[in-house]
């Protein structure tokens, strides 16, 4: 999975106006999986969203995503092709198999476009997302895959929430008299 440092990293490699910000920003703001990314262009947005059908999903499931404004700046900026926004030098789209090649051109040795839809995952979570919410954003049936986002994301805030509680208890029960410096002898029998 990416890390936030691998993206700010990748930003100052990859400025806007490159097909390789392109390519990882619409991974990034869109959370298709390099397949349906490859495939999205402008014929699909409509009102500033994005309504592609998805590959992988069972039954061509459509995902209804909003283009964000960060990932708008991108779009326009460019360069896209004519029928899909990640396109070679020459405008022209790239397949998922190419598309994987690329990246690795790109400077992503060990990250891959998988790992941004992982982190888009994981940003959507710790932001306050729903098992519901994620499942509509990426696509994903039941509560399995969500789950496994939401409750990283929840056990990270429950953590930093409760250690304040756990100072909090120490601080109750503190007393004004100090602890013995030696050792206490165990009490003994009466008459011992």
């Amino acid at each position: 999975m990416w890390t936030e440092e691998d993206a700010a990293a990748y930003d100052r490699r990859r400025p806007i106006g490159t097909k390789e910000r392109v390519w990882r920003d619409v991974l990034f703001y869109t959370g298709l999986r390099r397949g349906d990314a490859v495939t999205l262009g402008r014929q699909h947005v409509c009102y500033n969203i994005d309504t592609p059908r998805t590959e992988k999903s069972q039954g061509e499931m459509i995902v209804t995503i909003p283009i964000l404004p960060i990932l708008q700046r991108t779009l326009d900026a460019g360069p896209t092709g004519e029928l899909a926004f990640i396109c070679d030098k020459n405008g022209k789209p790239l397949t998922k198999e190419s598309f994987g090649n690329a990246c690795q051109g790109a400077g992503l040795f060990n990250r891959s476009a998988h790992g941004c839809r992982k982190i888009a995952a994981t940003r959507a979570a710790e932001a306050g997302a729903t098992v519901a919410e994620l499942n509509a954003i990426f696509g994903w049936k039941g509560t399995s895959m969500a789950s496994l986002y939401t409750e990283a994301a929840d056990r990270k805030r429950l953590a930093l929430g409760s250690m304040a509680k756990v100072q909090g208890k120490a601080n109750e029960t503190a007393t004004s008299i100090p602890s013995p410096s030696s050792k206490v002898r165990a009490l003994g029998r009466k008459g011992e």
